[in-house]
């Protein structure tokens, strides 16, 4: 079976995958075809999730990496022993709904999930939209690689992040199924961090100081959000078999076919390192508030589509 990466890129705004696991039926459909590289947003729904064996779960920044040929990834074959880090400030009932949760993937799927450790400081997440794009940041970066490292030291081969986000992060223009998600960004600072200095499979899940579901018919791109008290399960799901991270062994960027991405969102260092190593780059119509088209890039490496479905019989063809 034939490799392609999809990158649906966190907090951007995309009108299809920016909000809740709302891409990841098209993903499993690709899935259906190729072995499909793709990062944790775009399967990622809550207590749900979209992956499957055909997709290899690989967070952003390793992402990266990967299609601009600095690392390679690994496929396991079995489970990955998966280690979860929590941030010292969530508070206990929060932390009890997190604890069942890991209970109950161990029990109901037979996951290997290890006992999980906890940040020896609160990690100090913030949060923000700026220039319509969600960033943020962390206050005590030292406290989660000291944690996670404490993990890898006991035998993880992945790793749950899951830090403090509050109580403040609704964004009524995200519920509506229009605007930004107000802390996507920032978690890919949490997760960026641990990827890149310790090289090892991983994701984050954010900790609100509301764990009441909600009661209200809501809009469909986050309804998996409003079903879920915690957002670990997908996380963990995808870890199970995420590819490691090397840099002798495995596929590396010359098997990949293609990357398929938002049509304005190709100015990243996985289209970069894509163009860069030849591979063709297919840009799919999904408006995103970001705008670094294809006029701006000028490659002969890009295709263009209109739909997902206009991509993938492209693909199926080739």
């Amino acid at each position: 079976m034939k490799y392609i990466a999809f990158s649906l890129p966190t907090g951007i705004g995309a009108q299809i995958g920016g909000y809740a696991g709302d891409i990841g039926y098209i993903v499993r459909e690709y899935s259906k075809y190729f072995k499909v590289v793709v990062n944790p947003n775009a399967v990622n729904g809550g207590i749900l999730s979209a992956i499957n064996q055909n997709m290899l779960y690989v967070e952003g920044y390793n992402f990266d990496e990967f299609l601009c040929g600095r690392v390679k990834l690994k496929e396991v074959e079995s489970q990955n022993k998966t280690g979860v880090l929590f941030d010292r400030e969530i508070p206990e009932n929060v932390l009890n709904v997190h604890i069942n949760t890991i209970n109950a993937l161990r029990v109901v799927q037979g996951l290997d999930i290890m006992e999980p450790k906890y940040t020896k400081e609160p990690v100090g997440v913030s949060f923000s939209i700026n220039n319509n794009i969600s960033s943020g940041t962390i206050l005590n970066p030292d406290t989660l690689l000291e944690g996670a490292k404490e993990l890898l030291n006991s035998g993880a081969q992945a790793i749950a992040l899951v830090c403090y986000f509050g109580c403040d992060a609704d964004s009524e223009d995200y519920s509506n199924g229009t605007g930004i998600d107000p802390i996507g960004g920032v978690e890919a600072v949490i997760s960026h961090l641990v990827s890149k200095e310790l090289k090892v499979p991983c994701a984050h899940a954010p900790a609100f100081c509301d764990i009441e579901i909600s009661n209200k018919t809501e809009n469909p791109k986050v309804a998996s959000e409003c079903i879920s008290s915690t957002y670990l399960p997908c996380v963990i799901q995808g870890l199970q078999h995420a590819p490691l991270i090397s840099k002798n062994e495995g596929i590396d960027v010359r098997d990949i076919e293609c990357l398929v991405v938002p049509n304005g969102a190709l100015g990243s260092k996985a289209v970069l390192g894509a163009l860069e190593n030849n591979i063709k780059v297919c840009a799919v119509n999904n408006p995103s508030k970001l705008n670094i088209g294809c006029s701006k890039l000028k490659s002969s490496d890009i295709l263009c589509f209109d739909t997902y479905q206009s991509c993938l019989e492209y693909l199926k063809e080739g």
